[in-house]
């Protein structure tokens, strides 16, 4: 079946001539409006569609942060209970990872990875809208837990209150008997599914369709980035969905994998959560690493400096950071030699990294400077994650992680990473390539407006953060004394917290106006180095009219410099597309779609096989199990559908003036 899937998807660098009858039709041969979105197998449109429920979830999790920091804004405080507030910080910390920084980390992946490196689509398109659908099934089980607030009628016991990283024995039905919790289990394992989906897709696109010329030591870093980070996730993933089978089996089955009172062991959780956990931190950031090698030269005006160095730099985090994940155990009693290992292998992982940002400083070093709002981003994200950094390396000392473990030092630590580095970045490239997407320029007075904003409210923020931590507050504290000498840190924090939001909804706000009202661009605003600013924005459904031929590291900027070379090529490569049929694309296909429906049934039915079924306080069947089988077969037989549809499509003819023409098989 997998081979029949792969075979029926796989789009090749060349097309043979086609050897059957073609129909001639004309334009739009898509269907458009919601159908055409839902059945869409169009990197763009996944992107964009990744890219929209990621910034709703990022919003949705910034919501439950400021719930948060409301609730420990003064001491003693009763704005939420204790229950809620354990929900609150599990959902926040899975929403931020798993729902808005990873896909829109896809969402950039489908987006840019084609048209940087000459393409027209991703190796397996249909393959590729399957992944998003599955995104979107796994954030809705992840959610349900909430719509207990809303009707009590819908038994989920509220949101899992188990923490993001779900410890042993917090996730057995003795402390955790609440459905929520087997729904982020199986949530969890479903996000997993599309991600593994998709970062097959994109290893195979970017080793398999690179435009002619674009060797491997001439991919823009972003690529080399992904490339990196999609090995990340097919290696390190196993590890949660092993851990995440054996509580479910725990929970439903009355296996003894984390149950101590049977001989289990809650600390197994803690090493295969941390296989999957640390090299998740890079698969976070190495792609935001990616967007800022692409902003800063463009703004520098000149090449990336020491490009192989950042690419193997890159290779060696995630080589690495394999080998550090028990030092988020340094206080479990591992032992004398188990922690100094870790510990020199996190003072290790420090070298790369820090071989980066001194890439980067010579990028910048003697360059014509452009200070635009992508460029603060990215210099903001620098900063702020050399911060992060440098408190990372405290932690690698296991004396002072012993001090900090579980403090709200820690939480000042990541959050340095993981939003004034990956939300900074992110934040930079989505203001850098808005025009490219949607023909539209931000104005730069809102957008520097929302980075000072966003730029002060974080550190305000996150700062005092570090002094609560060294001052004894811990991690997950509900509410606090008066005596205990956080009340201005707390204060501080929660003041920032919402002008960190103010910021947020300022920047997304400009964003939406600028679609409606902004100014209109041309292809290439930002005079860039890469492939994607050489077609017109928005880019044409089948990207480029002719397969580029890249010459240099910075293919467009040679391109740029050499036209009547370029033009007597691109010439010649359309003549040979004409002979072999045109520009081939895709088509739709409602099976990825139809499937994922199928997966949530199964799945959701399949956690209450025994409990009746009951909607609207009327019970309509004794047990789940018919409709689990029913999910079931409905994603079998749309995958059986999927992999008949065959490789089939319709080719585009473009003539001198551009106009297009359609011919399908019939």
């Amino acid at each position: 079946m997998a081979e029949a899937l792969a075979k029926s998807d796989y789009i090749g660098k060349e097309h043979a001539a086609p050897t059957k009858a073609f129909e001639l039709l004309p334009r739009p041969t898509t269907k458009t409006g919601l159908v055409g979105w839902l059945t869409s197998v169009d990197h763009k449109k996944i992107g964009l569609m990744y890219g929209s429920f990621a910034i709703f979830f990022f919003l949705v999790g910034g919501l439950e942060a400021l719930l948060i920091r409301t609730q420990l804004i003064v001491p003693n405080n009763r704005f939420i209970d204790a229950t809620t507030y354990n929900q609150l910080f599990t959902m926040h910390g899975t929403t931020m990872i798993f729902l808005g920084v990873m896909p829109l980390n896809a969402a950039f992946f489908n987006l840019l990875i084609p048209i940087q490196i000459g393409a027209r689509d991703v190796a397996f398109p249909r393959l590729n809208a399957f992944s998003l659908w599955a995104f979107v099934t796994g954030a809705i089980l992840l959610n349900l837990g909430w719509l207990s607030y809303i009707n009590p009628d819908w038994a989920f016991g509220g949101a899992p209150s188990v923490g993001w990283f779900g410890y042993a024995p917090l996730t057995s039905k003795t402390f955790s008997p609440q459905l929520s919790t087997d729904l982020w289990t199986v949530g969890l394992q479903v996000l997993g599914l599309s991600s593994i989906v998709a970062s097959l897709n994109f290893i195979v696109t970017i080793i398999n369709l690179r435009a002619p010329g674009l060797t491997m030591m001439r991919l823009p870093v972003f690529c080399w980035m992904a490339l990196v980070t999609s090995f990340l996730l097919v290696l390190a993933l196993p590890a949660i969905a092993i851990a995440l089978v054996e509580v479910m089996f725990d929970r439903n089955f009355g296996t003894n994998f984390f149950e101590v009172s049977n001989g289990g062991q809650p600390v197994l959780w803690q090493h295969l959560f941390w296989v999957f956990g640390h090299p998740e931190v890079y698969i976070l950031i190495l792609p935001p690493m990616g967007y800022v090698s692409e902003i800063l030269p463009t703004f520098s005006r000149k090449p990336l400096f020491g490009y192989p160095i950042i690419v193997f730099s890159g290779a060696a985090i995630g080589f690495i950071g394999f080998g550090v994940w028990s030092h988020h155990m340094f206080t479990t009693g591992m032992g004398n030699v188990a922690t100094a290992a870790f510990s020199v292998a996190t003072m290790a992982i420090a070298v790369p990294t820090g071989v980066k940002i001194f890439n980067w400083i010579g990028t910048l070093w003697g360059g014509r400077i452009v200070t635009r709002t992508p460029m603060m981003f990215a210099l903001g994200f620098i900063w702020m994650f050399m911060l992060g950094g440098f408190s990372g390396i405290m932690h690698s000392a296991a004396p002072a992680d012993a001090q900090q473990q579980d403090s709200y030092f820690v939480i000042a630590h990541f959050h340095y990473v993981l939003i004034g580095g990956a939300t900074f970045a992110l934040l930079a490239a989505i203001h850098y390539w808005f025009p490219k997407f949607f023909g539209r320029l931000v104005p730069e007075f809102w957008g520097k407006l929302s980075f000072w904003i966003i730029f002060v409210g974080f550190n305000v923020t996150f700062f005092p953060m570090h002094f609560l931590g060294l001052n004894g507050m811990p991690r997950r504290t509900w509410t606090y004394d008066a005596n205990m000498g956080w009340n201005e840190g707390n204060f501080i924090a929660t003041m920032g917290a919402y002008t960190l939001g103010l910021g947020i909804f300022t920047y997304f706000a400009v964003l939406i106006y600028t679609y409606f009202k902004g100014e209109k661009c041309g292809s290439d605003p930002w005079d860039g180095r890469t492939l994607e600013w050489s077609i017109p924005s928005p880019p044409p459904e089948y990207n480029f009219a002719v397969i580029p031929t890249a010459h240099a590291r910075d293919a467009f900027w040679y391109e740029k410099h050499h036209q009547e070379e370029i033009a007597q090529e691109q010439a010649e490569h359309k003549k040979s597309e004409a002979d072999h049929g045109g520009i081939h694309m895709p088509d739709q296909s409602w099976y990825p779609f139809l499937g994922c429906i199928g997966l949530f049934i199964g799945i959701y039915n399949f956690i209450q096989l025994k409990a009746p079924v009951v909607y609207f306080g009327h019970t309509i069947a004794a047990s789940h199990l018919p409709f689990a089988i029913a999910g079931g077969v409905i994603l079998f037989v749309c995958c059986y559908l999927w992999s008949l549809e065959g490789p089939g499509g319709y080719h585009i003819h473009l003539d001198a003036h551009g106009n297009e023409t359609v011919s399908r098989e019939h």
